[in-house]
């Protein structure tokens, strides 16, 4: 099942995907959010109505939103893929444990919105990813039952103005928040449209060029460890969202970096999940 989130005519909604249509979930089952519905476990009504219900809407006529609009935390992970480490270059060791920080919300758009480019910097940067969205909460998860806690995937550019990352000693806070310049989507996914997590491809386009590929089979962290390990420390919630590393190949890297520019199309595919694809704007002051 493919769920996904989304505005028509000024009504926040969410539905499941059927060909290049939608079913209307969130009105049919009188659940008003995605995250409602993970939180009352109402994934089972909303498949029965999916499969069963006709078409409410044509995706061509709504906009969009992140998939879990209403997140209580979006959480990061940094150089999680193997060879990313050695792509710094600094003579670092492979990492004992995961490198996390937190994005907020209005940090991401949907799929088909643009990315905003900030006046206040030209190193807009892409970054593409694979998305966890946690179905089930806990604390202290074991990694043995950490599929359990997952709802789905999702497609997901984290988008950083990278001068501003080394504005801080100890954090990238501020280079990674910026509003607007990252997306997740097109929708969720649940597990089984996907294959298996350790064999999943994520890639990355630029203008229809190849820039990032690789597999899950090279996570320094695979999905299961980072459920457990985030969960040891903060309570997950349903919801919540992981973006669990990126490939070697972000435009910083470049020499010189190839930046984004306004005209630009980023693209994120992932095996079984979708494309994700937005354009990029300049933002107006």
């Amino acid at each position: 099942m493919r769920l996904v989130s989304f505005r028509h005519r000024g009504r926040e909604s969410w539905g499941a995907v059927s060909g290049e249509c939608l079913v209307d979930l969130g009105a049919r089952l009188h659940i008003p959010t995605l995250r409602r519905a993970l939180e009352t476990g109402a994934l089972a009504a909303a498949r029965e109505v999916a499969a069963h219900a006709p078409p409410d809407l044509a995706l061509a006529e709504v906009t969009f939103l992140i998939p879990v609009p209403d997140c209580e935390k979006i959480l990061c992970i940094g150089v999680n893929y193997g060879n990313r480490n050695a792509e710094y270059r600094d003579g670092s060791d492979t990492p004992k444990w995961p490198s996390v920080f937190p994005r907020f919300a209005r940090s991401f758009v949907g799929h088909g919105e643009a990315l905003r480019r900030p006046p206040e910097s030209a190193q807009l940067d892409y970054e593409g990813e694979i998305a966890i969205v946690i179905g089930r909460g806990g604390r202290r998860i074991p990694e043995a039952e950490a599929d359990s806690h997952i709802a789905g995937l999702a497609c997901l550019n984290e988008g950083t103005v990278r001068d501003w990352t080394k504005h801080g000693k100890f954090n990238v806070t501020q280079g990674k928040n910026w509003d607007a310049s990252g997306a997740i989507g097109p929708w969720l996914a649940t597990p089984d449209e996907c294959p298996p997590f350790d064999a999943l491809r994520v890639r990355t386009r630029v203008n229809g060029e190849t820039r990032q590929d690789d597999t899950t089979a090279n996570l320094l962290f695979p999905f299961r460890y980072l459920v457990h390990y985030l969960s040891t420390w903060t309570t997950l919630v349903p919801g919540d969202i992981i973006a669990t590393g990126t490939p070697v190949g972000a435009g910083v890297r470049f020499d010189p970096p190839r930046f984004l520019a306004a005209g630009d199309r980023v693209e994120v595919e992932v095996s079984g999940v979708g494309t994700l694809s937005n354009p990029v704007a300049d933002e107006r002051p």
